[in-house]
């Protein structure tokens, strides 16, 4: 009746039962009528896990769509890189979540732009453009026409004080909360990124994870950390990561924000995957560590460098050898941050490397040539390293390019095609937890923590213990040493 929509934690007056209507998406809501809660503000809620979505192709379309693939294209360019119609593509997502293409991206702009409107000064004009909007009279018109108010009303009517955008000696940032669903366990997550952060391109300290992006064109720096207003901002039991970044960013917002929740894992159900473990062996270990994420990539490409680099080879031998390939092809940036210098390898520029000089950073001439081969497939546009797609075939391509086996594809459909079932089962690091199994006697092990499997070998890595059938432990964590990429 008040035709307002509000996520299930909202701490307002609840109607009665018979006065609501319950939605699958924000777009679903909107398409009814409704508007945002001012209060709950349904665009710091969480996405979709991996596993939410039924159909993988409009699993994928969402992923793209809320990413900003609409913002430049239209849905028959869509479709064409996803290798359906347009037709059967408006009809998959229509099925999923109950809303057109066009409208899942018009929902996901507007949302955008509330959210910059309330917790950020930037000027409206900027709101829009960043939003993915291409003229500031489009937006003001969808906005009224959507949520019968104007942007500076809205603006004016949000709950605590806008975020201001802070100069500062040698940049700008801006400021924006990521949520999550809890448990977090984001020491452990940093515990994991820091000894593989690429020195130039990513570092960890202070409790904050910080790194170079280049991202359609654009470049700059963000910075992630808890933030400890999360409560108030996302309701009971919510919370949030803080995301400063620099505001050359600020073009490219959409598909950022996207990337950083692939990066953290937020949009994952902690709960229900640790409900899983638990019963299926891992119990001490999800207890010692709730809420554990896996990992993922701003960039495939980038992951799968990494990858390569650490095959057999130690953590630490491959974070050295990755910082002096950073140094050699990755483009120099000014940060004002001492210890980011390099933006991320690009593929176009490794596939331009010769085999010979790749090898100058110090790893075997095989190696090189295997890396030159994965550049020029994602160069080319023949392989796709993004969340999303079907992970199991790209796996299988994978495996078909000279030097890379199932170690590699795995690792790197866990982390950048966020693969919740991916399992590298050769792995030394995992094969010394389960008492140094084979690799066969491995995957038969982990069966059983389908389909969480890449979060159980996330617990392995990080000490977890393996309780048998009968509650033993099968190998003590003294015993264990991870190499894990």
């Amino acid at each position: 009746s008040t035709r307002i929509y509000c996520r299930p934690v909202c701490r307002a007056r609840t109607p009665r039962r018979d006065r609501c209507r319950f939605y699958t998406s924000a777009a679903a809501a909107e398409r009814a009528g409704f508007r945002p809660c001012l209060r709950c503000r349904p665009e710091l809620a969480p996405g979709f896990s991996p596993t939410d979505a039924a159909d993988r192709t409009a699993r994928a379309a969402v992923a793209r769509i809320t990413e900003g693939a609409l913002n430049e294209n239209g849905v028959d360019v869509l479709a064409r890189e996803l290798g359906v119609g347009a037709r059967q593509l408006r009809r998959l997502v229509e099925r999923e979540i109950g809303v057109s293409p066009v409208e899942l991206a018009q929902t996901c702009r507007l949302l955008l732009a509330k959210r910059l409107l309330s917790d950020t000064a930037l000027p409206v004009t900027h709101v829009a453009y960043a939003s993915g909007f291409r003229s500031l009279r489009r937006f003001n018109a969808m906005f009224q026409s959507r949520y019968r108010l104007s942007p500076t009303v809205l603006r004016r009517s949000a709950a605590g004080t806008p975020l201001e955008v802070v100069a500062g000696e040698s940049r700008e940032t801006i400021t924006l909360t990521l949520a999550y669903r809890p448990p977090f366990a984001w020491e452990a997550l940093l515990a994991f990124l820091g000894p593989r952060a690429t020195p130039g391109v990513e570092h960890v300290g202070g409790g904050t994870y910080a790194r170079t992006i280049g991202i359609e064109g654009r470049a700059g720096w963000v910075a992630l950390s808890p933030d400890r207003a999360s409560r108030s901002r996302n309701g009971a039991g919510g919370g949030s990561i803080r995301a400063d970044l620099s505001i050359s960013l600020l073009p490219v917002l959409m598909p950022l924000i996207a990337r950083l929740r692939a990066l953290l894992d937020l949009d994952a159900s902690p709960l229900d995957i640790d409900r899983h473990l638990m019963g299926v062996g891992l119990a001490e270990s999800v207890r010692r560590l709730p809420g554990l994420r896996v990992p993922g990539a701003v960039d495939g490409f980038e992951l799968a460098v990494r990858a390569i680099l650490g095959q057999q080879v130690t953590v630490r031998g491959a974070t050295t050898l990755a910082g002096r390939l950073a140094k050699m092809v990755g483009e120099p940036i000014e940060t004002g941050h001492s210890a980011l210098t390099h933006l991320p390898v690009s593929a176009a520029r490794v596939a331009e490397c010769s085999a010979a000089t790749l090898a100058s950073i110090g790893m075997p001439r095989a190696r090189a040539e295997s890396l030159r081969h994965v550049a020029r497939a994602v160069a080319h546009g023949t392989l796709r390293l993004e969340p999303g797609g079907d992970a199991a075939s790209v796996a299988r391509q994978m495996v078909e390019l000279p030097g890379i086996g199932d170690w590699t594809a795995q690792y790197v459909g866990m982390r950048a095609l966020r693969w919740p079932d991916a399992f590298p089962a050769s792995d030394m690091g995992l094969r010394k937890a389960a008492g140094g199994a084979t690799p066969a006697r491995l995957r038969r092990m982990a069966e059983r923590w389908s389909p969480w499997r890449a979060y159980a070998a996330m617990h392995l890595w990080m000490g977890g213990t393996i309780l048998d059938d009968e509650g033993d432990e099968s190998t003590s964590r003294s015993e264990r040493r991870s190499l894990g990429g």
